[in-house]
C-alpha cells in the first residue's frame, strides 16, 4: 500500500430518513466528512432535497434525488417528509413510501458504488445493499448510545413486547444488566413501538458500526464499554454536530423557515435577564390535545417566568387553525403575556440560536436526541417531558445519570408523535417542575453548574484533540483501511 492510496478520498453515500430530526443531524455528519476532504453524496427525494439545499453548510456536498413513490402510497406529490403533516394516516403513508425507496436508491448506488454507505437505521435494506457490494455500512438514527443500550437490555431480558396480543404493562421496573444500577422506567414500550425498536436494533447490530450525534462524555465511557462488550459492536460518537453552525444566520437557518425572524427573537431575548427564560419545545412531530396545551399555558403563566413556547403548526384550513387557537389558550392569555412575558412561535423555531442565548435558563423538552444534545451543547438544564421512541431513556440520561434535569412526571409512552394520550399532565405538575429549576435555590444552581460543565466538555469534544474530533479522524482512517484492504479484481 503506497501513500497515494492512503490519501485518496473516500466516496461516501448518505441515506437520511425523511423526518427533520433524522435528516438534519445525518446531513450535518455528512458535512463533517466533507470538511475533511471526503467525497460525499446525500441521496434523498425532491422535496427534501429542496429544503436541504437551503440549510446545508458545505458546498462540497452533492445531492442526488430519487423520486418518492407518491402513487404507490396514495399521497399527493410533494408530501414526503414527516414534518409536512399532523395526520397519523399520512405519517404512516410517508413511512411506507420511504421504505419503498430501496429499489431506486439501490439502483443508483450499484451504478455508482461508494466505499461506504451511511444510512438511517429505518432502512434495513441498506445492510443488504452494502453486503451485496461488499462494502462497509454505518447506521444512524439520532438516539443516544445510552438509549440503544437500554433497548438492547430490554430485548435481551424479554422486556419488549414481541407478542402482538400481549397486554400493556404499566408498572415501573429497574432496567436489568445495565452499566448503571438504578435506571427505572415507568412502563414497557407499547407493542407497535417495541416492534420498531426491535427492527432498529437488528439493523444497527448487523451494520459495520453505529454513528452517534453526541459525545462520549455525555453517554459516558462506561456506557461505551458496556455497549461494545455486550453487543460486540462498535459505536462512533461524532457530535454535537450543531457546533458546525458558527454564525447567527447559520444557526437560524437550520431546519425549516421559522415564523419569527432571528432578529425579533434575539431582540426580545436581549431584554431578559441571564438564565430567566424558559424555552418550551416538544419537537417538530409531537402534537398535544387542546386540553393538554391549555394545562401548559396555565402552568407557564402561573410560574411567572419569561418564556418562548413553540407550538407545532397544525396542518389544515386557515380558518380551522384560527378557530383551534382559541380553544387551547386561556382567555386573555395573549393580551397578558405576548410581547411582555414572552411569545408563542407557531411552527418551526431557530432552536440552536435560542438555546445558545444567555437569557435562556431552562428547556422544557420532549427529550428527543437532537434536542438534548443541543441543550447540553449550550449548557442549558432541562425540564423533561418524554413522549415516545427513545425519549424515556434519554430522560434518565439527563435526570438520573447527568443530573441536569427535572422530570415533569410523564408515565405514558405514545406510539408516535401524533398518538392519542390517555393521561393529562396537570398544570400543577408542570408548574412545580418549572419552579424547581427556574426559581433558584441550591439544587437548581447545582444542576445549572453541571449543565455548564457538560456544555464545556461538548465544546472541547469537537475541537482539535477532542473525543469527537479524534473519533472522526479514526473512523475515516478505518474506512480507508477497509477500502484499501479489499482484493482488487
Amino acid at each position: 500500500m503506497n501513500g497515494v492510496e492512503v490519501e485518496r478520498p473516500l466516496k461516501l453515500h448518505f441515506i437520511p430518513y425523511p423526518a427533520s430530526g433524522h435528516m438534519m443531524p445525518l446531513c450535518d455528519i455528512a458535512t463533517l466528512f466533507a470538511s475533511r476532504g471526503q467525497h460525499v453524496t446525500i441521496i434523498t427525494t425532491p422535496s427534501n432535497a429542496q429544503s436541504l439545499t437551503k440549510t446545508l453548510s458545505s458546498a462540497a456536498l452533492r445531492l442526488h434525488t430519487v423520486e418518492f413513490p407518491y402513487q404507490q402510497v396514495d399521497l399527493p406529490k410533494g408530501v414526503e417528509s414527516m414534518t409536512s403533516t399532523t395526520d397519523p394516516i399520512t405519517t404512516w403513508k410517508i413511512h411506507n413510501g420511504a421504505m419503498l425507496l430501496n429499489e431506486a436508491v439501490g439502483d443508483f448506488v450499484e451504478k455508482n458504488p461508494p466505499d461506504c454507505i451511511i444510512a438511517d437505521s429505518a432502512f434495513s435494506w441498506a445492510n443488504d445493499l452494502a453486503h451485496k457490494l461488499q462494502i462497509p455500512n454505518l447506521t444512524f438514527n439520532g438516539s443516544s448510545l445510552f438509549a440503544v443500550s437500554i433497548f438492547h437490555s430490554l430485548r435481551t431480558n424479554n422486556l419488549l413486547h414481541t407478542d402482538a396480543d400481549a397486554d400493556s404493562d404499566s408498572s415501573s421496573y429497574v432496567v436489568p444488566n445495565l452499566h448503571h444500577d438504578n435506571i427505572t422506567l415507568c412502563s414497557k414500550p407499547p407493542k407497535v413501538l417495541s416492534m420498531f425498536i426491535g427492527m432498529m436494533l437488528d439493523t444497527v447490530l448487523k451494520s459495520t458500526g453505529y454513528i452517534i450525534n453526541n459525545f462520549v462524555e455525555l453517554d459516558g465511557e462506561e456506557c461505551v464499554k458496556h455497549y461494545e462488550k455486550t453487543t460486540g459492536h462498535k459505536a462512533w460518537h461524532l457530535g454535537p454536530t450543531s457546533f458546525i453552525r458558527k454564525t447567527v444566520q447559520e444557526k437560524a437557518e437550520k431546519g425549516n423557515k421559522s415564523d419569527v425572524s432571528e432578529h425579533e427573537c434575539l431582540n426580545w431575548l436581549k431584554s431578559q435577564r441571564v438564565n430567566s427564560v424558559v424555552y418550551i419545545c416538544f419537537g417538530s412531530i409531537n402534537h398535544f390535545s387542546d386540553k393538554q396545551l391549555y394545562e401548559i399555558a396555565c402552568a407557564v403563566e402561573a410560574s411567572g417566568h419569561p418564556f418562548i413556547w413553540v407550538v407545532p403548526e397544525k396542518k389544515g384550513k386557515e380558518d380551522e387553525i384560527e378557530e383551534e387557537k382559541e380553544k387551547w389558550l386561556p382567555k386573555g392569555f395573549e393580551e397578558r403575556n405576548i410581547g411582555k412575558k414572552g411569545f408563542i412561535i407557531r411552527g418551526w423555531a431557530p432552536q440552536v440560536l435560542i438555546l445558545s442565548n444567555p437569557a435562556v435558563g431552562g428547556f422544557l423538552t420532549h427529550c428527543g436526541g437532537n434536542s438534548i444534545v443541543e441543550a447540553v451543547g449550550a449548557g442549558v438544564p432541562m425540564i423533561t417531558w418524554p413522549c415516545h421512541a427513545d425519549h424515556f431513556s434519554n430522560e434518565k440520561l439527563i435526570t438520573t445519570v447527568r443530573r441536569i434535569g427535572v422530570e415533569v412526571g410523564v408515565t405514558e409512552w405514545c406510539t408516535n408523535g401524533n398518538g392519542e394520550r390517555k393521561k393529562l399532565v396537570s398544570r400543577d405538575n408542570i408548574e412545580k417542575a418549572m419552579r424547581k429549576l427556574m426559581d433558584g435555590g441550591d439544587e437548581a444552581e447545582n444542576m445549572r453548574q453541571r449543565a455548564r460543565e457538560l456544555g464545556e466538555k461538548a465544546t472541547r469534544a469537537v475541537k482539535e484533540g477532542g473525543s469527537s474530533y479524534n473519533n472522526l479522524l479514526a473512523l475515516i482512517d478505518e474506512l480507508k483501511r477497509l477500502r484499501d484492504s479489499k482484493p482488487h479484481d
